[in-house]
C-alpha cells in the first residue's frame, strides 16, 4: 500500500509539472507576441511619429535675432548703436525643477523680484531660451559658467543691445527700446520677433520700428541630452535692420541743449528749404539707456516725481500760448484780407476798448507806443494795441482760417510719436467743446496770441518755416535717408495767392525786431554777421486782473511768464528757422532770443561763430 501511494504521487507530480510547463510556455508566447506587436507598432506603424519626436529632442530650430539698424546724424555721427551684452537665459522645457533652479541661480547672480516676475510672465515658443537676467557682469559670467553643469537648460547668451552714446541729449527725439512686454507680445509678429527681446517703445525707435528691426534668421542645431549645442546643421542668416540717417546735426543739438543752461523749455530748429529738423531739444531730459534693460523702480520713481518733468517731451507735447510770436502772422492776414496796408496806423494810448465796452485791454508798455503805429513799428516794438485793433477788424473766423495755413491748430505730421495738436480757437470749437458762443473780447486775446490759443514749440518752428519760405507748409522730418534712399518731407500746402510785397513787408518788420533801434530783440546784434528776422513773445502763465500790472517779484517762479522767440536766417535767403520756449523765462528778447542766436550761429557759421555771450542786457518786457 505504501508503494502504490508512492507511485501514484510520482505520476501526479509529473502531471502537475507538465501543466506548469505548458502554462509557462503559453505565458512566454503571449508576452513574446505582445512584445513583437509593440515592436512592430513602434518600429513600423508609428515609425514616422517617433522618429520626428526623436529628431525634435536631438535637432532644434533656433531663431537668430537680427542686428538692429543704427541711427546717424546728418554728418555720420552715431546716435544709437548696438553693443555686446550677455544675458542669462533658461529653456523652461529642460529644467527639471524650476523653483530649485531659480533658488540656486539666485545664490550665484543678483536676481531681484522684478527679474523673476518678468521671467515667469514671458512666453516663448517651445524650447526657446527665455531671458532671466540682462547685462551680466564679468564676475557673474564666470560664476555661472563654472556652475553651469548643475543647471540643465540654463545658458549664457551673447547678444547685441541698444546703447545711446549721448545719453540724455537725444532721448526725447530718438526715444528708446525696451523689453517686449505682455501686451506687445500679443501685437507683434511672433515669427519675426523670435529670439528678440527688445522693441522700440517711443520716439524714432518706435516710429521706424519696421525699418530698424530687420528680419529674423534661423539655424538647425544638434543638441545633447542637456540641451547643449553639438553642431550647426543648417543656418539662414538674419537680415539686419536698415540704418537711418537724420537731418539732425549733433553739434547744433549739443549747443542748443547747452544754451538752455539748465532751464525748462524747448528748442526746435528746421531747415525751411526741405523741412528737415536740424535740432529738437526738450529740457530737462533723461538718460535713455536707463530704459533699455528695464529701469529700476527707484530710478523710474525719481523721474516721475521730478517737478521739472524730465520725461515730458516739451518740444512735441508742451502747449504754450504763442503770445506775440504770432503777430507777424496776423499782420500778414491783415494785408491779405485788405484790413490794413503797410502804412496804416493806429493810435496807441496804452490800451484798447471795444465799442460800447468800458473794459480796457492793456498794452505791455505803460503809456503805449505813440500816435502813429504802423505795421513795421507794431511788429518791431510788439505793440499790443495795434493787434487788438487788427484782430477786432478781422474777426475770429478770418484769424482762424488764416492761421491754419501756417500749421496752427493741428499736428504737424512729424515722424515721431505722441505729438499734440495745440489749439487755434474758432466759434465752432468753442460751441462744441464749451457749449457757449464766442465773445468779441476773446478775439482780442487771440490777436496777441493769448486766450485759448496754444501751440507746441514744434508748431511755432513750422509756422516760422512758412514765413521763411514765403508760404510753403511742410511736414517736418527727422529722417533724411534709409541706406541710399533719400526721404523728402511732404509739402502739405502752399500760400500762392499772397502778393510778394506782403511777404516783404512782414519779413522786413521781423528784421527790425533785431536790427531796428527800438526792436525788442536788438540786443542780439552783437557780432552778428548776417541779417536775422525774428519775433519775441511773452506768454502769460497766470491771468492778471483788470487794472493790475504784471509784477514778477510778487509771483513764485513757476507762475511767471514764459519767454518765446522765433527767428530765421539769413533773412534774404533763409537756411534755418528756430523756435525757443523758456518756461518762466519772462523775457523773449533777452532770455529766449540768445538761445536762438547760438543755434543759428552754430548752424550757419560753424567754427567761425563769434564769441557771443548769452548774458544780454534786457531791452524790453517782450
Amino acid at each position: 500500500m505504501p508503494r502504490r501511494q508512492a507511485l501514484k504521487n510520482t505520476f501526479r507530480e509529473r502531471l502537475v509539472y507538465r501543466r506548469r510547463i505548458l502554462v509557462s510556455v503559453l505565458i512566454v508566447m503571449i508576452m513574446t507576441g505582445i512584445l513583437v506587436a509593440r515592436y512592430t507598432q513602434l518600429q513600423i506603424v508609428d515609425y514616422q511619429v517617433y522618429i520626428t519626436q526623436s529628431d525634435r529632442n536631438r535637432i532644434q530650430l533656433l531663431p537668430i535675432a537680427p542686428k538692429r539698424g543704427l541711427i546717424f546724424d546728418r554728418n555720420g555721427v552715431l546716435l544709437a548703436e548696438n553693443i555686446p551684452s550677455y544675458t542669462l537665459t533658461v529653456v523652461k522645457e529642460r529644467v527639471p525643477d524650476m523653483e530649485e533652479t531659480l533658488a540656486g541661480l539666485s545664490k550665484l547672480v543678483e536676481l531681484d523680484e522684478d527679474d523673476i516676475e518678468d521671467f515667469r510672465n514671458r512666453r516663448g515658443r517651445p524650447y526657446q531660451a527665455i531671458p532671466l537676467k540682462f547685462r551680466l557682469s564679468e564676475h557673474e559670467i564666470a560664476v555661472v559658467s563654472v556652475n553651469r553643469h548643475r543647471f540643465p537648460g540654463v545658458e549664457i547668451d551673447a547678444q547685441l543691445v541698444r546703447h545711446y552714446p549721448f545719453g540724455d541729449l537725444f532721448a526725447h527725439m530718438l526715444g528708446y527700446v525696451g523689453r517686449i512686454n505682455a501686451q506687445e507680445q500679443q501685437e507683434i509678429d511672433p515669427v519675426n520677433y523670435s529670439g528678440t527681446h527688445y522693441i522700440g517703445k517711443i520716439g524714432l525707435e518706435q516710429y521706424y520700428e519696421d525699418i530698424l528691426h530687420g528680419t529674423v534668421g534661423y539655424q538647425n542645431v544638434e543638441t545633447n541630452a542637456h540641451g547643449r549645442i553639438l553642431r550647426v546643421l543648417e543656418r539662414h542668416d538674419p537680415l539686419p535692420g536698415g540704418d537711418i540717417h537724420l537731418h539732425v546735426d549733433a553739434e547744433v543739438q549739443r549747443i542748443a541743449a547747452k544754451a538752455m543752461e539748465g532751464r525748462r523749455g524747448a528748442v526746435v530748429a528746421i531747415d525751411p528749404r526741405d523741412g528737415g529738423v536740424v535740432a529738437m531739444v526738450s529740457a530737462p531730459s533723461y538718460d535713455a539707456n536707463l530704459f533699455v534693460n528695464g529701469i529700476s523702480s527707484k530710478d523710474y520713481s525719481a523721474l516721475r516725481s521730478d517737478l521739472d518733468l524730465p520725461l515730458y517731451n516739451r518740444a512735441l507735447q508742451g502747449q504754450y500760448p504763442p503770445a506775440s510770436t504770432i503777430k507777424p502772422i496776423w499782420g500778414l492776414a491783415g494785408l491779405y484780407y485788405g484790413a490794413v496796408t503797410p502804412s496804416t496806423t493806429y493810435y496807441d494810448p496804452g490800451y484798447f476798448s471795444l465799442p460800447n465796452d468800458s473794459r480796457r485791454y492793456r498794452d505791455w508798455k505803460r503809456g503805449g507806443h505813440g500816435t502813429r503805429v504802423d505795421l513795421e513799428q507794431a511788429v518791431q516794438e510788439s505793440c499790443d494795441v495795434y493787434f487788438y485793433e487788427l484782430a477786432h477788424k478781422l474777426g475770429i473766423d478770418k484769424l482762424h482760417d488764416f492761421g491754419v495755413r501756417f500749421g496752427l491748430g493741428d499736428v504737424t505730421g512729424i515722424d515721431n510719436t505722441n505729438e499734440r495738436a495745440g489749439l487755434l480757437p474758432s466759434r465752432e470749437w468753442k460751441q462744441r467743446s464749451r457749449g457757449v458762443h464766442w465773445y468779441p473780447g476773446e478775439t482780442i486775446n487771440v490777436g496777441i496770441g493769448q486766450g485759448f490759443t496754444l501751440a507746441t514749440p514744434l508748431q511755432l518752428a513750422v509756422m516760422t518755416t512758412v514765413l521763411a519760405s514765403r508760404g510753403e507748409l511742410r511736414a517736418p522730418r527727422l529722417l533724411a535717408s534709409v541706406g541710399e534712399e533719400t526721404i523728402s518731407a511732404p509739402l502739405l500746402g502752399k500760400i500762392e495767392d499772397m502778393p510778394g510785397a506782403h511777404w516783404k513787408s512782414v519779413i522786413k518788420a521781423m528784421e527790425s525786431v533785431v536790427h531796428g533801434s527800438r526792436g525788442t530783440a536788438r540786443g542780439l546784434t552783437k557780432n552778428l554777421p548776417y541779417r536775422l528776422a525774428g519775433k519775441t513773445g511773452t506768454a502769460q502763465v497766470v491771468g492778471i486782473a483788470a487794472g493790475e500790472r504784471y509784477d514778477s517779484e510778487a509771483l513764485e517762479l513757476r507762475k511767471r511768464d514764459h519767454a518765446l522767440f522765433i527767428a530765421f536766417a539769413p533773412a534774404e535767403d533763409p537756411k534755418l528757422a528756430v523756435a525757443v520756449v523758456i518756461e518762466n523765462g519772462e523775457h523773449g528778447g533777452s532770455v529766449a532770443g540768445p538761445v536762438a542766436r547760438r543755434v543759428l550761429d552754430a548752424y550757419l557759421l560753424g567754427d567761425d561763430a563769434p564769441d557771443y555771450m548769452a548774458e544780454q542786457p534786457r531791452v524790453s518786457d517782450e
